[in-house]
């Protein structure tokens, strides 16, 4: 009959490192003085965010169109967004 594995004793213990998801930060949207080009905030990224997953329930939650998804979901929020600055 086989006999049981036990576990294996290593001299130096190990810990495996655990990936964490950055928290994302609400901060105001920083242009870029010399091109006048906007990176995103915290805030807008949350939106987009948000909205790709609403986008992903529209579909049924079947997988393979989450780049599809984001890219209406940031499309959305950005003409939003621009929409709001000018007015």
């Amino acid at each position: 009959m086989p006999k049981a594995k036990t576990p294996r004793v290593t001299n130096g213990t190990r810990s495996k490192k655990v990936l964490q998801m950055p928290e994302v930060v609400t901060t105001p949207a920083v242009t870029d003085a010399g091109n006048g080009t906007s990176r995103l905030n915290g805030n807008l990224e949350s939106q987009i965010r948000m909205r790709a997953y609403e986008l992903y329930q529209e579909r049924g939650c079947t997988p393979g169109g989450e780049i599809d998804d984001w890219a209406n979901a940031e499309r959305e929020i950005l003409a939003r967004h621009t929409q709001q600055q000018s007015a």
